[in-house]
C-alpha cells in the first residue's frame, strides 16, 4: 500500500508531469514529493504552470512543513528536499549532487528511509544520471520503482541509467504511469 509517492524528472519531464497531476482526482490519498530539475535562477512560474493543470494543491514547501495526503510538493529552485521522519520537509542549500540541486538522489534516498515499502518512487525523462542511485535506495528499502519507458522520453539518459542500476518494477509509458496512480488508494 503505497502512503507517498516521488517522482523525479529532468529535461523533457514537464510534460508528463502536467499529464499525471490533471488526471488525478481532487481527492487523491497520498501526497505526491516532485524533484524536478530546473533553471535555479528562475524563481516564480514553475508552480503556477503546473498548478493550472493539477486537481490538487502544488506548492513549493517551506522548511519543515508537514506532509499531507492530496497535495504536491515542489522541491524548490536551488534547494535539496528531504524527507525527514517525521513526514516533515527539510530544505538545504547544501552542495549540488550529480551537477543538481535539487538532487533527486538525496530527496529518493531520504523518502525510502521515511516511507519504506510504502512508497512508490517514479523516475522520468532527463538528461543526467540523477535518481537512479536513489531510485535503488527505494527498492532496497522495499518500496515500488516505475521507470517511464525511454521510447516515451523526450531525453532517455536519467530512465536508461535507472534501468540499468535497478531491478525495476514496472517500465510504463505516461499513460501507464497514470493508470498505476489511479488505482492507489
Amino acid at each position: 500500500m503505497h502512503k507517498a509517492v516521488i517522482i523525479g524528472g529532468s529535461a523533457g519531464s514537464f510534460r508528463v508531469i502536467t499529464r499525471m497531476l490533471s488526471a488525478l482526482p481532487k481527492n487523491f490519498p497520498v501526497p505526491i514529493l516532485l524533484n524536478l530539475h530546473r533553471l535555479k535562477h528562475v524563481r516564480s512560474g514553475f508552480v503556477e504552470a503546473l498548478s493550472i493543470k493539477s486537481n490538487i494543491p502544488v506548492v513549493e514547501p517551506y522548511d519543515k512543513e508537514s506532509i499531507k495526503p492530496g497535495t504536491a510538493y515542489l522541491a524548490p529552485s536551488n534547494y535539496h528536499m528531504y524527507i525527514e521522519l517525521n513526514k516533515k520537509i527539510a530544505l538545504s542549500t547544501e552542495e549540488a549532487v550529480n551537477h543538481s540541486r535539487p538532487s533527486i538522489d538525496l530527496s529518493f534516498e531520504t523518502a525510502a528511509q521515511t516511507y519504506h515499502r510504502n512508497l512508490l518512487g517514479i523516475i522520468l525523462s532527463g538528461a543526467n544520471k540523477d535518481g537512479a542511485w536513489g531510485l535503488k535506495k527505494i527498492q532496497e528499502a522495499g518500496g515500488t520503482v516505475i521507470v517511464q519507458d525511454p521510447r516515451d522520453c523526450e531525453v532517455t539518459t536519467m530512465t536508461e541509467t535507472a534501468l540499468r542500476m535497478t531491478q525495476t518494477d514496472h517500465v510504463f509509458n505516461t499513460q501507464q504511469i497514470i493508470d498505476y496512480l489511479l488505482k492507489i488508494k
